[in-house]
């Protein structure tokens, strides 16, 4: 009997939590796995992975499709133009409450690749996935091989915003 091939539920679970997010208020963030196959700014990349805030306000022409998720934002004051391969994103939570999901790590998958047309994909692997309540049960950004070195909560309190400049 043939093994059914599908596509990772990875890119659906990242919209639909995202879309929670965003209608409800929150501010969702990304954490993501940093090596070579993702763009981000690599002086705000720390122990190996990078937080991103991925929010309408702190992004420009988001697009979350099925292998990257791309868009503009600003680090530092300065625009970037952010390219992560979805299966680089190993959380996706909502900052206020930590509630989110994380994800284990894939395979990177390189940038020529996903410009260049697949002969044949694949089988995709069913991600674990672990669910997340809150920031004080488990931070989201963990993973069962960590070992204890995770990047620093965001501060609590005054809420980021943007500046616009002209």
């Amino acid at each position: 009997m043939d093994e059914m091939r599908t596509t990772s539920t990875r890119p659906y679970l990242l919209r639909a939590l995202h879309e929670w997010c965003s209608d409800n208020g929150l501010t969702p963030y990304l954490v993501v796995q940093a090596d070579d196959s993702v763009q981000v700014p690599p002086a705000f990349v720390q122990d190996g992975q990078i937080v991103l805030n991925v929010s309408y306000d702190a992004t420009s022409g988001l697009q979350m499709d099925n292998d990257f998720i791309h868009f503009k934002a600003r680090f530092g004051g300065k625009p970037h133009e952010i390219i992560l391969p979805v299966g680089r994103v190993i959380a996706i939570y909502a900052r206020e409450t930590g509630q989110g999901m994380s994800f284990p790590p894939e395979e990177p998958l390189p940038m020529e690749a996903a410009f260049a047309p697949a002969e044949e994909p694949p089988p995709a692997k069913a991600p674990v996935v672990q669910l997340v309540s809150s920031a004080k049960e488990q931070p989201p950004a963990s993973s069962p091989d960590d070992d204890g070195d995770e990047p620093p909560p965001p501060p609590a309190g005054k809420r980021p915003a943007l500046k616009l400049v002209k």
